[in-house]
């Protein structure tokens, strides 16, 4: 009983320490590997079993920005990875032991958010440039922006005009730069966004000014905003950076084409 206690609040003090960003952050990061029966943890790693995650997240990991790593799975995916008779577990033998059960992870990707105190900072800024909220009445504009661009950077950003949020720069009258966001999962007050601008007139600070403007707006709304991207991305990270955005951790979840 002592070692359940230790090993329970090692992995509360691990979540808790992200001092920079909001509660409802913590909290839906918090909940899928605390509500569960922890298999193992030490001072880097936790594993533990929750009943109730989804299908698609049914086996997931997150490191945090301090290099603490945690882990979760559905009791029938901790079965098949054979972790029930693990009495010893490191990262690294947890990976080994998917591999060897033929459980294939997405890839990872990187979680920013805002800190507190640049949130505060943010919602005290005025729009530069021309750029605004996108409507329906905008498709004339939105419809040429997609023609211009690839089809790569339209499924790596996912914007579309019928999300919930839809903010664009303009360009003499053209649409050069569009974001948009959508509430996430499990019903948080957290807003995921994509972002693209089109390549000939990247490198202008139509992003930056973008992104600011749609997050400052979710953030109006009651909203987090999610910025999330692959970690081989270098551009989108570093628009994330000059956006004013701390990293959260990197998050990665089964993936589709992965079999049970």
């Amino acid at each position: 009983m002592y070692k359940e206690v230790n090993i329970m609040t090692n992995q509360q003090s691990r979540v808790n320490n992200m001092p920079l960003f909001s509660q409802t952050i913590t909290d839906f990061w918090r909940a899928p590997f605390l509500n569960g029966d922890v298999l193992y943890s030490d001072e880097v790693f936790t594993v533990a079993i929750n009943p109730d995650l989804s299908e698609d997240r049914r086996v997931m990991v997150l490191e945090t920005a301090d290099g603490r790593v945690m882990a979760v799975l559905t009791p029938a995916m901790a079965d098949k990875v054979g972790l029930d008779q693990c009495q010893d577990l490191s990262e690294q033998a947890f990976r080994r032991k998917l591999n060897e059960a033929g459980v294939i992870l997405h890839g990872a990707d990187y979680l920013f958010y805002y800190s507190e105190a640049d949130k505060n900072v943010l919602l005290q800024e005025n729009p530069e440039g021309v750029l605004r909220r996108l409507t329906e009445q905008d498709d004339a504009f939105f419809s040429e922006f997609e023609s211009s661009a690839s089809e790569q950077d339209l499924d790596d950003a996912y914007v579309e005009l019928d999300h919930w949020a839809v903010f664009g720069s303009f360009e003499q009258n053209r649409l050069v730069c569009a974001a948009s966001m959508y509430p996430w999962k499990d019903n948080a007050q957290i807003a995921d966004l994509g972002v693209l601008t089109l390549t000939p007139f990247r490198g202008k600070g139509h992003a930056r000014k973008v992104v600011r403007s749609i997050c400052k707006y979710a953030c109006e709304q009651g909203y987090e905003p999610q910025y999330r991207c692959q970690l081989d991305n270098q551009a989108s990270t570093t628009l994330a950076k000059a956006a004013g955005l701390t990293l959260f951790g990197k998050w990665d979840v089964i993936s589709p084409d992965s079999t049970d």
